[in-house]
């Protein structure tokens, strides 16, 4: 049974050898892999706002992300301050 490539710029024999190897680490490996993913994903989301609101205060900075990543009406509810933000 053929299976959906995961990515079209991959030669399947290159792809498979990533998911055996995705299948041979342990719960703790994988944890460590995605928590160092999100912190990635974390900082670029953070250099992105530093660069769109360059003169804004670190509250601001910090309003805007969690805007991200909450979404607004729970960033609202947990910081109402950010109702104040026209967008992220």
């Amino acid at each position: 049974m053929a299976s959906t490539p995961l990515s079209l710029d991959t030669p399947p024999d290159t792809e498979e050898r990533q998911v055996e190897s995705w299948r041979a680490m342990s719960p703790a490996q994988k944890a460590a892999m995605v928590t160092g993913l999100t912190q990635a994903a974390f900082t670029l989301m953070c250099a992105g706002l530093r660069v769109r609101h360059p003169g804004a205060s670190p509250r601001e900075h910090f309003l805007r992300a969690s805007v991200i990543v909450l979404g607004p009406e729970l960033a609202r509810a947990a910081n109402p301050d950010a109702a104040a933000l026209e967008s992220p």
